[in-house]
């Protein structure tokens, strides 16, 4: 029988990042913005710690892989600012989990969202995009 992931409403995690030249909209095909973060910065943020804050729970074999991400990246932050994000599990049904997103500066909120993962089993999705690939292989664009 497959062990039960442990994964609590309410159970939160925070982590921080210095923004970086590499971090910046410019990176990004933003134009002339190189001084402010990203918006796919900050959603690879909000990802990460949604990570890091599930797949340790997880039974062996078992990971966790983003369906749905829906932010509003309301304010500007710079270059070498420190922005802390933090992810709390909202719901949790066994194997969708939704989770509320916040994103600070040293000023204040700079960004919010949700985002959802499910828990899969890894070398089934393997096996699957392996599939998908072989397939594409074959097609003609």
């Amino acid at each position: 029988m497959l062990e039960a992931p442990k994964i609590d409403i309410g159970s939160s995690i925070v982590i921080q990042k210095k923004i970086r030249e590499e971090d910046t909209a410019l990176n990004y095909g933003s134009g002339k913005l190189e001084n402010l973060l990203a918006t796919p910065t900050l959603v690879a943020l909000m990802i990460e710690a949604a990570v890091n804050l599930l797949d340790d729970k997880l039974p062996e074999g078992m990971i966790t892989v983003g369906r749905m991400v829906e932010i509003v990246h309301e304010k500007p932050t710079g270059l070498g600012a420190t922005v802390s994000v933090k992810v709390e599990v909202k719901d949790f049904d066994g194997e969708k989990i939704v989770l509320d997103m916040i994103a600070c500066d040293e000023v204040g909120m700079i960004g919010r969202g949700t985002h959802e993962r499910w828990i899969v089993n890894k070398d089934g999705l393997l096996h699957r995009a392996a599939k998908r690939a072989e397939q594409l292989k074959n097609e003609e664009f």
